[in-house]
């Protein structure tokens, strides 16, 4: 028998012991939500619009750039803020990025948000219910709210929430932890006003999403989106001027939950490849750049450069003396996602006028200027 079979044999009989915990998790899950759903735990519904984005999986739907589709679609009309848990940030409680942030302070993905968006107020916060008001505080021009990776936090009660599914791994086929990858019941996917299925195939038919959608089982007033993936042009880390990858040789530094459709992007637009894998939001230490280099030097070929993601690049940045030292050109490759069967008009229609219509009830509560921002 293969390794690999006889570790998947090993995994299988692994997960039959598991199913016990499994039910024993989902069982207090079940309770918790029925406590809030009964609000005989206390859900705070705040007047200022908040969206929330997030997923029922432990990871790696592909929220990051869907948040930043959010912010794009938003930040020439309204003022918008971002908080966000800061995960593995070595930091406590409420901070709001600044010309002093680095990851360590915010965490990766709003270290990424931070460089991307200057304009964006963008926050963390262990509990967002003290996170809101205290963001609203400080930042009282402030006039739409995206939490990112909040979806099973329940103390907040958000005005719109994004739930994303995985197209190779949706929610309808996967179990609870441990047994399985959801952080809560399938039946979780009601508290959603909308469902975006992420990391599709782009040449997705209307019958395979009808398919997917029939399997959901939407709610009447529940839509669901289809996304894809879209590498942008990759950029220099150090300059952020274009890099041409046609016909490099690559060393891939990556640590994301799930880099195979990267692998393959870059394999198809590349000479070759040769990928060095860390855990996801893993922070690179003294031995990971030591690996990197030998890699980079080791390797007997010509036209050979480092490229990462925009999540690794922002912890990378906290060693950019060493790496600028080097010599060596490192690329960021960017990925935003693109909405497929013509239905971005509507997904954006569906967050707008939510926002609209709560900012101006926000405004006329407090007697702001009811004008948005142009």
């Amino acid at each position: 028998m293969e390794a690999k079979n006889i570790l998947y044999y090993i995994f299988s009989v692994v997960r039959v012991f598991l199913y016990p915990f499994a039910l024993l998790y989902g069982a207090v899950l079940w309770l918790r939500n029925r406590m809030y759903d009964a609000k005989i735990f206390t859900s705070i519904d705040f007047s200022i619009p908040v969206i929330t984005v997030g997923n029922l999986s432990t990871g790696g739907t592909g929220k990051t750039p869907h948040v930043e589709y959010l912010i794009r679609l938003l930040q020439y009309r309204f003022k918008v803020a971002t908080m966000s848990r800061g995960y593995k940030r070595h930091t406590q409680g409420f901070l709001v990025a600044d010309w002093n942030t680095n990851a360590l302070k915010i965490g990766d993905e709003p270290m990424q948000y931070h460089i991307k968006f200057p304009e964006l107020v963008v926050s963390v916060a262990e509990e967002r219910m003290l996170g809101i008001p205290a963001l609203v505080q400080r930042h009282p021009e402030v006039d739409v709210i995206l939490l990112d990776d909040a979806y099973q936090h329940r103390s907040v009660k958000p005005g719109f929430s994004i739930l994303i599914t995985d197209y190779a791994k949706p929610f309808y086929k996967d179990f609870i932890l441990p047994f399985g990858n959801l952080r809560e019941g399938r039946a979780a996917y009601k508290r959603a006003s909308v469902i975006v299925v992420s990391k599709c195939p782009q040449e997705l038919t209307k019958t395979q999403a009808d398919g997917i959608e029939a399997k959901i089982n939407p709610l009447p007033n529940q839509k669901v989106f289809f996304t894809s993936i879209q590498y942008g042009i990759p950029f220099d880390f150090f300059s952020r001027e274009p890099v041409d990858i046609i016909g490099k040789n690559l060393v891939l530094v990556c640590g994301i939950a799930r880099p195979e459709p990267l692998v393959d992007f870059l394999k198809a637009n590349a000479t070759e490849v040769h990928p060095l894998s860390y855990p996801d939001h893993h922070y690179f230490d003294s031995s990971d750049l030591e690996e990197m280099k030998s890699t980079v030097d080791n390797w007997k070929v010509e036209s050979k450069m480092i490229i990462t993601t925009e999540k690794d690049a922002a912890r990378l940045s906290l060693h950019i003396r060493e790496l600028n030292a080097w010599g060596i050109t490192i690329a960021v490759l960017p990925i935003a996602v693109n909405m497929l069967l013509n239905k971005g008009a509507e997904f954006d229609a569906a967050v707008t006028s939510y926002v609209e219509q709560a900012v101006a009830e926000h405004n006329e509560l407090f007697g702001r200027n009811t004008e948005p921002m142009m």
